[in-house]
């Protein structure tokens, strides 16, 4: 396994496609993300190539993980549905494995700026 933060990555369109083209336009974002919580941008709103150009802009709105293994890519953390793709055996998931896991108070990188709209009026 090679972890990589999403930010020290360029992304393409192919590169988010290869992901994300078996999903929902929806799914590909980050529920997590404070521009999402805070309903600046509405995933559901959102068509493919504004999810693409938001995605690329701020990768902090992509869902995570990433996942590839052997050719075959996965996009977030479904314990059954990765173990049922790798295994996890003893493998004990707390809390949702898709969030920030800094302590509380914490800001990450890019959680303060603008992300864009997507399907608000502001």
């Amino acid at each position: 396994m090679v972890a990589r933060s999403l930010l020290d990555v360029r992304w393409t369109r192919a590169e988010l496609l290869a992901y994300f083209s078996p999903l929902p336009v929806a799914d590909w974002f980050n529920r997590n993300s404070p521009a999402v919580k805070s309903g600046e941008i509405v995933p559901e709103a959102c068509d493919q190539e504004l999810a693409l150009a938001l995605l690329q802009k701020h990768p902090l709105l992509i869902r995570r993980p990433l996942m590839e293994v052997d050719g075959k890519r996965h996009v977030g953390f479904d314990a059954a549905a990765v173990h049922a793709w790798i295994g996890l055996p003893g493998v004990a998931i707390e809390g949702d494995p898709e969030a920030c896991r800094h302590d509380t108070g914490h800001h990450c990188q890019g959680h303060e700026d603008g992300h864009g709209h997507c399907g608000t009026d502001a």
